[in-house]
């Protein structure tokens, strides 16, 4: 039977009534992690999904795909896949194979991709299997499913193991294999959380086609409120599991109705103009921002004993890393990939630095290597005038490794899922000996959690209990529990949402102002970065194409790169400019 015949035109691709999704917990009533929601996603339509970290959006996402979590169940409400009703014992729906007619993009590709396998298999297993097509036919589906998506040399990446490619490049496979059996539903989990404003146009705009020209229909759970203005018919707000509003884009995001939706909206960061701070839908949150002023008044930096003086806190000049991408027998025929070529620039007290560009433009690696966590192959990398670079790579004293921390793009392996969140914060405190007594060490991260936002009852939860918001709030508590000098923030807040961004980002700015942290920044979301840094350096392929003031930079780019980046970030006062719908 034919896709088209599987799933009728008249009837809606996704129909969700009533949905109530129950977590029993030992030590009082289940809690509803979703809570009534109703919703319907026609053919060709993209209706996304928005609200803080916790509202419940993966969830439904996940009840539809019949993989919630035990003990996680369906309690109420009906949810049908193009008329067939989903049975919620065994989260399977009569003539609807996952995979085959529901595919879906994860926030994670890392947990989404299998390290043992190439992108070839991972992207073809699920075509022979589902659509009978032969080994060849389905490496030349992979092929053009991987330009697609954007991936540079996809003939060659073909062959590459997960490990080997960069964050961005991992999710673009990772939506590449969603969409290898031309499904009709989509469920995309934060589908460009992973990736720079060029590769993620290439993604919305490959979504939208999708949609427009074969009848997808696409429920998209995201954060980012300008790619909801750019690409969704129809969106849906939720709180606590709750649906607070629902409607289409121009109404909702235009003329929001309920006091949260607007608070929401209001958080989104401008990239036309810098604010003093962020807005933030939960004003009286008064303990975190207690917390926040406690945690930068007693932030002394750590900083090695040299010279101080107007002398920078970091210096990088002519940094170089290579990498070994592939042996041949014994070892012979080697080949080296140049991540980084001749980086340069400084970093001052006090001061926050953009390092930009897209997915495998070398930012991560830059950071790393000053992390001591991969090894440079030229060039120097100084700390106060002193040279961390040494023959291991790392800062050689206790004083310079607290001296440098760092916050990781990825939330799920940042953290120890053997160790309960309060272990996790007082690791640090106790090992730089910043509290005297365990109590001290506990009391300082109950203080850490609740400057990121997180109540004290996390304190004794461990990481699987958090959702990747709250999971990203803990790592960057832990980093800061060291009281540092310089933070490396690789991707910092990619995977929050807009609200709980604009609380971290305003920790971050306390943490400069009242304890002259110096932070390396580096981000994909160019309005953040307009909002957070000072000056901005712009990679390209391993080395740097400009580098300038904040200000300067987003008015008057010069490099021609820098200015199309500027021209692709998405924009909340833009709807459907771009990527203009045809439903809704």
């Amino acid at each position: 039977m034919s896709a088209p015949d599987r799933i009728a035109a008249a009837e809606p691709v996704l129909d969700i009534d009533g949905l109530r999704v129950l977590y029993p917990r030992a030590d009082g009533p289940p809690l509803a992690a979703v809570d009534g929601l109703s919703l319907r996603i026609e053919a060709g339509e993209i209706h996304a999904i928005v609200g803080e970290s916790g509202a419940g959006k993966s969830t439904a996402g996940n009840a539809v795909l019949g993989i919630l979590e035990a003990p996680g169940h369906v309690a109420a409400g009906r949810i049908r896949i193009a008329g067939a009703e989903l049975d919620p014992r065994t989260g399977r729906a009569p003539g609807i194979v996952p995979g085959r007619d529901i595919g879906a993009v994860f926030q994670d590709p890392m947990t989404s991709l299998n390290p043992l396998f190439t992108v070839e298999s991972q992207i073809g297993e699920a075509m022979r299997h589902h659509l009978g097509i032969g080994r060849a036919e389905a490496r030349r589906r992979s092929l053009d499913l991987l330009r697609a998506v954007g991936i540079p040399e996809p003939e060659r990446r073909l062959h590459f193991y997960p490990h080997q490619l960069s964050g961005g490049q991992r999710q673009r496979v990772v939506i590449a294999a969603a969409l290898g059996c031309d499904p009709k539903l989509i469920i995309a989990d934060e589908p460009t959380t992973a990736l720079d404003v060029s590769v993620q146009a290439q993604i919305l705009r490959l979504l939208r086609m999708l949609a427009d020209t074969r009848g997808v229909g696409i429920m998209l759970v995201t954060h980012n409120m300008g790619v909801v203005a750019e690409i969704a018919d129809r969106v849906t707000i939720m709180r606590h599991g709750r649906m607070v509003e629902s409607g289409p884009v121009r109404e909702v995001l235009g003329a929001p109705r309920d006091a949260y939706a607007r608070d929401l909206i209001a958080s989104v960061p401008p990239v036309d103009r810098k604010l003093a701070r962020f807005a933030t839908p939960d004003p009286g949150a008064e303990a975190a921002r207690t917390a926040r002023a406690e945690l930068a008044r007693r932030a002394a930096p750590a900083t090695p004993s040299s010279g101080a003086g107007d002398m920078p806190l970091l210096e990088v000049e002519g940094l170089t890393v290579d990498f070994r991408t592939r042996s041949g027998f014994f070892g012979f025929g080697a080949r080296r990939f140049r991540a980084v070529d001749g980086v340069g620039f400084t970093l001052g007290a006090g001061e926050i630095l953009g390092l930009v560009g897209e997915s495998g433009s070398g930012k991560s690696t830059v950071a790393n290597a000053i992390a001591g966590h991969v090894r440079p192959s030229g060039g120097t990398i100084r700390l106060r005038g002193k040279p961390i670079s040494g023959a291991a790579q790392a800062p050689q004293t206790r004083a310079e490794r607290r001296a440098v921390q760092m916050v990781f793009q990825d939330p799920y392996a940042s953290l120890n899922p053997r160790l309960r969140v309060a272990t996790t914060l007082a690791e640090p405190i106790l090992f730089y000996d910043l509290a005297r007594t365990r109590v001290d060490a506990d009391d300082d991260a109950a203080m850490l959690l609740a400057a990121v936002g997180l109540d004290a009852e996390s304190a004794g939860r461990f990481p699987h209990a958090f959702s990747g918001g709250q999971r990203q709030r803990v790592s960057i508590a832990r980093a800061l529990a060291a009281r540092p000098a310089l933070l490396i923030c690789d991707e910092p807040t990619s995977s929050l949402d807009v609200s709980v961004q604009a609380q971290v980002l305003n920790l971050l700015k306390d943490l400069r102002d009242g304890a002259g942290l110096a932070i390396l920044f580096i981000s994909h979301d160019l309005a953040v970065v307009r909002q957070m840094c000072d000056r901005v350096v712009v990679m390209k392929d391993g080395r740097v194409c400009e580098t300038a003031g904040t200000e300067a930079l987003f008015e008057a780019p010069t490099h021609p790169y820098t200015r199309e980046l500027m021209r692709l970030v998405p924009r909340l006062e833009t709807i459907h400019t771009r990527f203009p719908a045809t439903a809704g």
